[in-house]
């Protein structure tokens, strides 16, 4: 199979993937289970063009295929830890007021088609990854790659598990968490997806036609910053009072010694 093709049934397998968990959105009546679904969906799709791809050199699609599962699987386990036995994300509710009865089939175009489609086009650097060849040895764009997979994942490993920590004590409601890696950071959990993901296009840019991917990072980096992630969260914890003085000693994305 080209390329193309195996890309190709990575879309087959995201529209059904999706589909299953928009129908069981439905019948649940809570579109924000999509969440929990977006880490294991790249897992699905490393899956699958692991399989398919099968002249590519076997060491890096192990390698790709264990860091994407780590990364994949602990994102949704936390993202489904933290939800249960929460209501509807006040995002989906809202638009589930907007749009009134009709919701349950406009979710699928504006949440669940459009998140496996932004899955697909990310996922071309998996691809890369796992589809070329050559050369049929670990670089040094390997290696790196997995140096820089290991600092991301413990930023937003641990960021997250900081945060769980934070907000389960209740004499923290109202503050601004501040310490650990959220001190070098305001968004150590984003940071290190971002981190990720760029280790990947490395461990692809090894293969040498990983180059053409670029835009899977890029577009995952964007959506971090400027739309699901970092953009959103500033502009409700800026509501809080000590928020300013958190954001005029620390960085916001790339972490950095605190200023003083």
């Amino acid at each position: 199979m080209s390329f193309f093709e195996v890309w190709a049934a990575g879309g087959l397998a995201v529209l059904i993937y999706m589909t299953l968990i928009w129908i069981a959105s439905v019948i649940k009546r809570d579109a924000s289970i999509v969440d929990i679904f977006w880490g294991l969906g790249f897992v699905v799709l490393s899956v699958v063009y692991f399989i398919l791809a099968e002249d590519g050199y076997t060491e890096r699609k192990l390698l790709i295929l264990a860091l994407v599962g780590v990364w994949g699987l602990r994102l949704s386990g936390y993202i489904l830890a933290r939800n249960w036995g929460h209501d509807e994300d006040p995002r989906y509710q809202n638009w589930r007021r907007q749009y009134g009865k009709n919701y349950w089939w406009i979710s699928f175009f504006q949440v669940f088609l459009l998140q496996g489609a932004i899955m697909w086009l990310i996922s071309a650097t998996l691809l890369a990854a796992h589809y070329f060849d050559a050369p049929d040895t670990l670089t040094p764009l390997d290696i790196l790659g997995a140096m820089l997979w290991t600092i991301g994942f413990f930023f937003e490993a641990v960021g997250d598990w900081h945060l769980k920590r934070f907000k389960a004590n209740p004499d923290n409601a109202g503050q601004v968490l501040d310490g650990g890696v959220w001190s070098y950071t305001r968004h150590p959990n984003y940071f290190g997806d971002a981190a990720q993901w760029w280790a990947y296009y490395l461990i692809a840019l090894s293969t040498g036609w990983g180059a053409l991917t670029i835009f899977g990072p890029a577009l995952m980096t964007y959506l971090l910053i400027n739309v699901s992630g970092v953009a959103m969260l500033e502009r409700s914890m800026k509501q809080k009072p000590k928020y300013a003085d958190y954001i005029a000693r620390t960085s916001a994305f790339f972490p950095r010694i605190p200023k003083t």
